[in-house]
């Protein structure tokens, strides 16, 4: 069974991205994480993007774009992604239109997303989808997060799960990544704070059942684990060090 990578989701650090894009990348390759996934550009072009995590000794583990712009302008995204060598595209939202429609914006997402995964599959790309805690809202007794899934082709849409909306929408992490075990590639890791506001919290510091997660994890084909911290209560690289020292902990790292 092949060792589970870890990296960080730059959203985490995106103040200090917007500050210092390079110098925030160079921190967290210093960190001991072995990749990252995008959530912007900061700027560079491709090759500077290239050049960067080449630079760092870090991988692009994938890479978000919008509906939007995927809808728009997925061969630049194909594009760019390809020449930095990623080979993963990740929707991170749903637009709020398709939400308001509930079980019938679900299905015309599905449609959609179906056809762009198709497109990426051809020319050498997975393609994922990556959920809140709203696609845990029913209509009909189905999650809309089901309705999404199964109204799409695996081969064309997977599933990069987030473990904090998860467990946010009611349901249970490791449940989920059995369910779409083969669909995840990318698992984005977020832990949740025992307080009235179920707050974000780094890895390890919250009432996620970790053991579960990884166990279910590798048996599931998970090829990432990409730590996200949405809101940190302090330094957002702190926070992302505080996540990484508990996988270290566990043995996860090289």
């Amino acid at each position: 069974m092949a060792r589970i990578s870890v990296g960080l989701q730059l959203y985490t650090v995106r103040e200090d991205c917007a500050k210092d894009f390079r110098g925030t990348v160079k921190k967290v390759a210093e960190m001991g994480y072995e990749g990252v996934e995008l959530a912007g550009d900061g700027g560079l072009t491709a090759a500077e993007m290239k050049a960067l995590v080449e630079d760092c000794g870090l991988k692009v583990a994938g890479s978000h774009a919008g509906l939007p712009d995927l809808q728009a302008e997925l061969d630049a995204v194909m594009a760019y992604n390809r020449e930095i060598g990623n080979s993963r595209i990740v929707c991170p939202y749903l637009p709020q239109e398709y939400q308001d429609k509930g079980k019938a914006g679900y299905l015309e997402a599905a449609r959609i997303l179906n056809e762009i995964g198709e497109k990426a599959g051809r020319n050498g790309f997975s393609f994922s989808y990556h959920n809140h805690s709203f696609e845990f809202g029913r209509e009909g007794g189905e999650y809309f997060l089901e309705i999404l899934f199964a109204a799409a082709d695996a081969k064309n849409l997977k599933s990069e799960l987030d473990t904090y909306w998860v467990q946010h929408g009611g349901a249970v992490p490791a449940d989920y990544i059995k369910k779409y075990a083969g669909r995840i590639e990318l698992l984005h890791i977020k832990d949740m704070a025992d307080d009235e506001k179920r707050s974000f919290a780094e890895i390890g510091a919250g009432v996620l059942d970790w053991d579960d997660i990884f166990r279910a994890a590798e048996s599931a084909g998970v090829a990432w684990y990409l730590v996200e911290q949405d809101v940190c209560q302090g330094p957002p690289l702190e926070s992302a060090r505080k996540s990484l020292d508990f996988l270290k902990s566990r043995g996860l790292v090289g």
